[in-house]
Formats: C-alpha cells, sequence, structure tokens
C-alpha cells in the first residue's frame, strides 16, 4: 500500500500548527477541529499520513500526550486509522461525513455568532461589514483581534 503524503513535509505541519494556547479549547480538541477541516477542505486525502505525535507536540510545545489524546479521539470518530510502527493516516471514504459534519458545525457557530450580535446591539450592515473585514485580513484563530478591528470596537463606543 502506498503512503500519500501531504504536499509538503512541512505543510500538514504548519496546517495543524496554529493553535491558539491561551484559548478556552482545549488544546485536544484545536487539533481534532484542525485534522476534520483539513479533511473536510481537502488538504488531508484519504491514506493520507499525519505528524508523529512526537513531531506535533514539539512543534506546538504541548505535551505528547496531549496529541495522542487529540489522534485517539480522530481513529474513534472513524476519521484516522493507525498501523503499529508506520503512523496515524486519513481512513479512506470519509471526506464526504467529515465535510458535511464540518459544515453543519460551521453554520451553527455562524448562527449563534450573527445571534449575538444582533443582541449586542449591531445592525445587519455592521455585521456584514466586519465579515467582510475579517475575510480580507486571512486571520486564523490564534493571531486574535486584528488591529483593524479593535479600532471598528473603539469607534464604535
Amino acid at each position: 500500500m502506498t503512503r500519500q503524503r501531504h504536499e509538503s513535509p512541512g505543510a500538514l505541519l504548519d496546517l495543524l500548527s496554529v493553535m491558539d494556547l491561551q484559548s478556552s479549547v482545549a488544546v485536544y480538541v484545536q487539533i481534532e477541529n484542525s485534522v476534520q477541516f483539513a479533511i473536510s477542505s481537502g488538504r488531508l486525502k484519504p491514506g493520507g499520513q499525519l505528524p508523529a505525535v512526537r513531531e506535533l507536540a514539539e512543534r506546538l510545545k504541548v505535551n505528547t500526550n496531549t496529541v495522542s489524546k487529540a489522534y485517539r479521539d480522530l481513529v474513534v470518530m472513524g476519521l484516522l486509522y493507525t498501523r503499529r510502527g508506520m503512523g496515524v493516516f486519513v481512513c479512506k471514504d470519509i471526506e464526504e461525513k467529515c465535510g458535511e459534519d464540518c459544515r453543519r458545525r460551521v453554520l451553527a457557530r455562524l448562527n449563534e455568532v450573527v445571534c449575538e450580535s444582533r443582541a449586542a446591539g449591531f445592525d445587519d450592515k455592521e455585521i456584514v461589514e466586519i465579515v467582510g473585514k475579517m475575510l480580507k485580513l486571512k486571520a486564523n484563530p490564534a493571531s486574535g483581534l486584528a488591529p483593524m478591528l479593535q479600532a471598528h470596537l473603539r469607534r464604535r463606543k
């Protein structure tokens, strides 16, 4: 069986290294989410190999048990499988299911954010403006609020 690797050795590590250690979301959950979204978007292909536990843990500066837990959970969810002595791989024929699950989660979160924004007094035009700015920034969850968005918040006061 041929092992399918990510487009470049460091690319997958880069993809999975966008963790916010200050977040209220546990790091192992952030890793699980990153893997799920990478499968859903096609950046992680069926049969593709994930980084070794130790390698990812060193990159994230977290305990190897944190990465092991994330990988174990993803195996239990049926998204990954392990081959003793070879590594952790993406299961075959999982992209569609993973994609549907991810879309459902993202849409639910977007709905929550829009409802919370309206409840906080943002009008629809302002919500669309903020989302537009965020899309232009191409930020990741660990980057926090960009200065442009912080300025927007100060302007509201």
